[in-house]
């Protein structure tokens, strides 16, 4: 790899780094790569509970590289084979994904961060659709995200105004988790990140599996899911582990197994 995505290992929790500062980490084909890379080499080492994803400098990132060239007969391809890639092993992989955001996350930056499954920004830092600015279409499924959180109204209102979303309204409105003073985010991050690590991580990649699925499917499906994962982790180790540690009053050590 260039070190286009620093990728940096910390006990149990793997930190992604997007690494263009001096372009706003904005994403260009290469940058994509190597962060779908980083991201399924996180995924497959057993050794890495927790993932934390975040941006060198003063921003997560400013989206497309619009210097690279999106002309338009070559964006559907990036969508579908750049991006798509970078999303999906995000929301897919069994580790719960932090983004800590500091400074701004616009346009693909901004559903990159959103595809986490938990966010925490510096308390200067915001969230920007800006495509009606260029016009374009929110993308790298935005629309999809927006909608589900804000509800058609509040969502629609954001984007087609372009209208920056500072952090601590991101709280607000449940698009992020936290917001901090920007000198304490990476430290407050890897500190959330260790303490999730701590948990059991056969529960967590079930959790996260079956919280998805909650998203954009019916109430009795989830339930059987839920009955499955039930099922299957009951009488586990680390099952085992947790009710024994509980009435030891201890903390458990899991193994994820």
């Amino acid at each position: 790899m260039s070190e286009l995505v620093r990728y940096e290992q910390s006990g149990a929790v793997a930190v992604l780094t997007l690494n263009r500062p001096d372009a706003m980490n904005a994403f260009t084909t290469e940058l994509s790569l190597e962060l779908q890379l980083a991201l399924e080499k996180a995924a497959a080492d057993e050794g890495v509970r927790v993932v934390i994803l975040t941006g060198e400098g003063r921003c997560f990132s400013a989206g497309a590289d619009l210097n690279a060239g999106f002309e338009g007969r070559n964006v559907f391809g990036k969508l579908q084979y750049e991006y798509r890639p970078v999303l999906s092993a995000i929301a897919t992989m069994a580790k719960p994904v932090i983004a800590a955001v500091p400074g701004s996350a616009a346009g693909i930056g901004m559903s990159t961060a959103l595809h986490c499954d938990l966010m925490i920004m510096a308390d200067n830092a915001f969230l920007l659709s800006p495509f009606t600015t260029i016009s374009l279409v929110p993308d790298g499924g935005l629309t999809w995200l927006l909608v589900r959180q804000l509800g058609y109204r509040r969502a629609f209102q954001l984007s087609v105004e372009a209208e920056r979303i500072p952090a601590e309204r991101c709280v607000e409105l449940g698009l992020a988790n936290r917001a901090l003073p920007a000198e304490d985010l990476q430290s407050a991050a890897l500190e959330w990140a260790e303490a999730l690590a701590q948990r059991a991580p056969l529960s967590l990649a079930a959790t996260k599996k079956t919280m998805r699925h909650a998203v954009d499917n019916d109430w009795a499906s989830t339930f059987n899911m839920e009955a499955d994962w039930q099922q299957a982790l009951a009488g586990s180790e680390d099952n085992l582990e947790g009710v024994q540690a509980f009435f030891d009053k201890r903390a458990p050590e899991f193994k994820g197994k």
